[in-house]
């Protein structure tokens, strides 16, 4: 038996993936309502590839006024949904604030914390006396969000050693053990100016997504500062590639996701550096994930 628990995420608060190859599953399939205002505004409307934003040219859903409206689509099968995008009308820029998006197997929306699978995705208004109006709900899933992490098939290097036990190729052995004594880390010398490691993915890559485990048993703050560069080019260790991400603190043993600034980046060369004098890089597991050959992925927020 399922529990039954929620898994929702805010409107106001949703990061919207977006890519060329991505699918809109919802296109065309069941959509229901809690309510229907006249004979125009049926639940359809919200998923028949309008994005029309005009309710008076009658292509946008419409309930009731009533108590927590909601609309659902039953995507007929269970997806990984990587991304969401939900067009309103124009007329009432502010009528969906506070709506929230439901997000599970069965119609009691169920909780996956690893990934957000689902067949049904149930967009809620809750409150007294709303209305809920949607022109376009589109739900976008794609199989390569989940791709295999191409680090470790890589060759690592870094631009120091502390001992035998902490060399870059700790830092793609596919454990995410984030205990330095346990030997499953990459550790740089102390107090050195801007270290840096790096992963040559052998192949230049679209690289969509990085993952960096910080270290768990003491000096998280490390690696506050860091940055991630993804590119091509040697030069300066390859540190003079674009800069994919910024990371700005990641809690001690924790597993941060890092998508680029801007949308994917291509290369070969994944290099993780702390600008500044005295530092002291350590990376517990770094994990880099791609688009397939001939894709190219754009991140809306």
């Amino acid at each position: 038996m399922e529990t039954k628990s929620r898994t929702f995420l805010s409107l106001m608060m949703l990061s919207t993936l977006i890519t060329d190859v991505l699918q809109n599953v919802a296109l065309n399939k069941i959509a229901v309502q809690s309510s229907q205002n006249g004979t125009l505004g049926d639940a359809r409307k919200a998923v028949d590839g309008n994005r029309d934003v005009s309710c008076l040219k009658a292509v946008c859903t419409l309930t009731v006024e009533e108590a927590d409206p909601w609309w659902r689509v039953d995507l007929q099968a269970v997806y990984r949904i990587t991304g969401i995008m939900i067009t309103h009308r124009n007329e009432y820029v502010d009528m969906l604030n506070g709506a929230e998006i439901w997000i599970g197997k069965s119609r009691e929306p169920t909780e996956n914390v690893s990934v957000i699978e689902g067949r049904y995705v149930t967009v809620r208004l809750p409150g007294s006396k709303k209305v809920l109006s949607l022109c376009e709900v589109e739900v976008f899933h794609s199989d390569y969000a989940y791709s295999p992490n191409v680090a470790l098939k890589g060759h690592a290097t870094q631009s120091s050693t502390l001992s035998a036990f902490t060399d870059a190729s700790k830092a793609i052995d596919g454990r995410r053990n984030s205990f330095y004594s346990s030997g499953f880390c990459s550790h740089t010398a102390e107090n050195e100016a801007d270290p840096w490691w790096r992963v040559d993915l052998q192949q230049t890559y679209t690289v969509t997504t990085v993952k960096v485990t910080n270290r768990g048993d003491c000096c998280a703050e490390r690696l506050g500062g860091a940055e991630i560069r993804i590119g091509n080019s040697l030069d300066n260790n390859g540190n003079n590639n674009p800069r994919c991400a910024f990371i700005s603190h990641i809690r001690a043993g924790k597993t941060k996701t890092f998508l680029c600034e801007g949308g994917n980046m291509e290369g070969r060369f994944v290099n993780v550096i702390i600008p500044g004098t005295r530092k002291t890089l350590t990376l517990c597991e770094v994990e880099v994930y791609v688009a397939p050959e001939g894709t190219a992925l754009t991140l809306c927020l």
